[in-house]
């Protein structure tokens, strides 16, 4: 049995989308649903059962599993880089992935792989390397960043990144995210304006070096998280810090004009101030380095921005569809 937390959320509903693809159905989900829209995203997906994480990790180290795991896909977090809440943040983020973990190196045959964050390298002064010996000098920004950023730091420290993997995602978007409120991606935010309106907007710059709409980002399909991700489920020695992305940076300004461009509509960016409480916190270049996880024999070609943002709109924003074995068919390009 392959386990999955945060499976009901975008990267973890997505990631038994593809096990179901690859022809697994014996999954245990794991997640907190709450009152959003979150349940939609297991409607159209095959699994075996469904545990609330409390009852999981209550069950999981009082014996109740024993040997029936052969993995644990760890995706369950608090991935808000707004929330100010540091102690549910450290328990829900650092404490219950390094409970999983202790657990694990009690049962070695089974693989855990979890999700750190590109949030953990902070304004990436210091590169966007994932080597393990740069780990104590990552300055994550925001409290988010931090509670991955410690658990990497206790892996390294226990040893446990040579029997384990954690996945530095980039900026991931697609299918299944609309339940994630102000941590949507700006193409599911801005949609529905691009649509009706037919305009983006864009937060304005405030440093000289990059001009309105040219901050970057590393943006990264969710089917390609998913293949990326499988890639370590099925390569049972490859061990490590991985970063997780498409590996090249591209501007908002990019972003606006895929969008414009699947929805079929003429570009009209306006920008705007960005809030007061973002300044200090916020990324204006991110690009994943992808020489570690091509070393390691992954030879997946990620979607280009403008190709994932056309299978996301025209496949799933505009035809309310969400990812599910039986009714996902993409976009057609």
């Amino acid at each position: 049995m392959i386990v999955v937390t945060g499976g009901a959320g975008c990267i973890g509903s997505a990631l038994v989308w593809g096990l179901n693809r690859r022809g697994s159905d014996d999954i245990l989900i794991v997640d907190r649903l709450g009152e959003d829209d979150k349940w939609r995203n297991l409607v159209g997906l095959r699994f075996a059962d469904y545990l609330d994480k409390g009852d999981f990790i209550a069950r999981l180290e009082g014996g109740a599993f024993k040997n029936g795991i052969s993995a644990i896909l760890h995706l369950g977090a608090c991935s808000s880089t707004l929330e100010r809440d540091a102690g549910y943040l450290i328990e829900n983020n650092y404490r219950y992935t390094a409970r999983l973990a202790a657990w694990r190196e009690k049962h070695p045959s089974c693989r855990f792989i979890y999700a750190s964050s590109a949030a953990t390298y902070g304004d990436g002064s210091q590169g966007y390397a994932d080597d393990h010996d740069r780990l104590r000098d990552l300055r994550p920004l925001n409290m988010y960043g931090y509670s991955k950023h410690l658990f990497d730091l206790l892996a390294l420290r226990k040893g446990w990144l040579s029997q384990c993997v954690g996945l530095k995602y980039f900026n991931v978007y697609g299918p299944n995210e609309d339940h994630k409120g102000a941590m949507r991606s700006v193409v599911h935010k801005a949609y529905a304006t691009v649509r009706d309106a037919g305009v983006m907007r864009l937060f304005k710059s405030y440093r000289a070096e990059y001009g309105d709409g040219e901050q970057c980002r590393d943006f990264l399909y969710v089917k390609d998280a998913v293949e990326l991700t499988l890639f370590f489920l099925e390569h049972p020695k490859v061990n490590g810090i991985f970063n997780v992305g498409a590996g090249k940076a591209r501007t908002w300004n990019e972003v606006a004009r895929a969008l414009f461009d699947a929805a079929g509509k003429p570009p009209k960016i306006e920008y705007i101030p960005m809030p007061e409480e973002l300044r200090g916190k916020y990324q204006y270049h991110t690009c994943a380095d992808m020489t570690k996880l091509r070393s390691a024999g992954c030879g997946h070609q990620c979607m280009t921005l403008e190709e994932g943002v056309r299978d996301y709109v025209r496949g799933y924003l505009a035809v309310g569809r969400r990812l599910g074995i039986t009714t996902d068919q993409g976009a057609s390009f």
